[in-house]
């Protein structure tokens, strides 16, 4: 099935054993923290499940605005969310695209996982050219097979994580649009936009074979400003890290949903969201990894009635923008309330 993608040749992971990142013929997180199936009983994870309450998916469509994506009319390096992990950043004449997720599923199994009513109402032929194509890593509700082929031809280059050009490659893909990245590597895909791969505590695959592609968060320069691009990751030491390095960042963009404590080691609940921004030394969090897929056990709308009391106790200004409504850097926050409905 074209879905699953492709692994790494086995002349490609060869090289992999050679990266401090890469042991036992798999990535891994810094410390070797890990994602354990086996510390949790089967029986823990179908009874959440079935208990999960009928608020994890919205009782009303999303509410989202309509913007003109190929306008030319942002003045200031701009981001337009289109729920969960998906947006474009508009900067001077360039666009990039985090993520891409349009086929209103994120799941290989067709019908499932569904994104919210109103969560889906931006596709492929609403963006500009993309100017970088950014992967964090290779799951199912960030790197989606039919948007990944519609967008074929309408990207000049694509930024990834060590092994995820296969998965392109096998989609029909040209080799020398994509370039693979590993933690501390830079790349200048195209003229203006610097992008370095830095840390994040996840893991990776689209089969039975976990963990043979690397995941990654970005360091991103770009119109004189600098933004963090979380991907997926637990909270760890590795923020603070990147933020005494790379930081202060004038936007950090990271995940808050889809947590459980059963899987806090490689998803942050809210209030680790909070302090993740603080460590990165941050100016302003967007949120993101909700309000359009059902992966967690949770309400939908809970991380974010839960990040907001924690992010003000720590003076951390946060932006929840609607889908579709552009939010310019150095602008003001938008925290109209357009969540507070089951």
């Amino acid at each position: 099935m074209k879905i699953l993608g492709k692994s790494p040749a086995p002349e490609q992971l060869a090289q992999f054993a050679s990266l401090a990142n890469y042991h036992n013929r798999k990535f891994q997180n810094l410390g070797g923290v890990a994602y354990r199936v086996g510390d949790m009983s089967v029986r823990e994870l179908m009874l959440g499940f079935w208990r999960r309450p009928k608020s994890v998916r919205p009782s009303q469509p999303i509410p989202s605005v309509r913007t003109d994506l190929r306008s030319p009319a942002f003045e200031q390096p701009t981001v337009i969310w289109f729920g969960h992990s998906s947006y474009l950043i508009k900067a001077g004449e360039l666009n990039l695209l985090v993520d891409p997720v349009f086929s209103g599923n994120a799941s290989p199994i067709p019908g499932s996982v569904r994104a919210f009513a109103g969560a889906n109402d931006y596709q492929v032929a609403d963006l500009p050219p993309i100017d970088v194509l950014i992967i964090t890593h290779d799951h199912y509700d960030h790197l989606d097979y039919a948007t990944i082929n519609q967008l074929r031809g309408r990207v000049r280059h694509v930024v990834l994580p060590l092994g995820v050009a296969a998965h392109f490659r096998h989609w029909g893909w040209a080799a020398g649009r994509l370039t693979e990245l590993n933690w501390g590597d830079h790349a200048t895909p195209v003229p203006g936009v610097q992008l370095t791969a830095t840390p994040a505590q996840h893991m990776s695959g689209r089969s039975l074979a976990p963990q043979q592609t690397l995941w990654t968060s970005y360091v991103l320069d770009v119109a004189g400003v600098r933004l963090f691009i979380g991907g997926d990751s637990g909270y760890g030491s590795h923020f603070k890290a990147i933020g005494e390095q790379y930081g202060p960042f004038d936007l950090a963009i990271l995940e808050n949903g889809q947590y459980n404590e059963l899987w806090q080691t490689i998803h942050t609940l809210p209030h680790e969201t909070a302090q993740a921004a603080i460590d990165l030394r941050a100016h302003t969090l967007l949120p993101v990894h909700w309000a359009k897929f059902t992966l967690g056990y949770h309400p939908w709308n809970e991380p974010i009635k839960l990040l907001l009391p924690q992010a003000d106790k720590l003076g951390l200004t946060v932006t929840v923008p609607r889908i579709g409504e552009p939010y310019a850097l150095g602008g003001p926050a938008h925290r109209e309330v357009w969540w507070d409905f089951l």
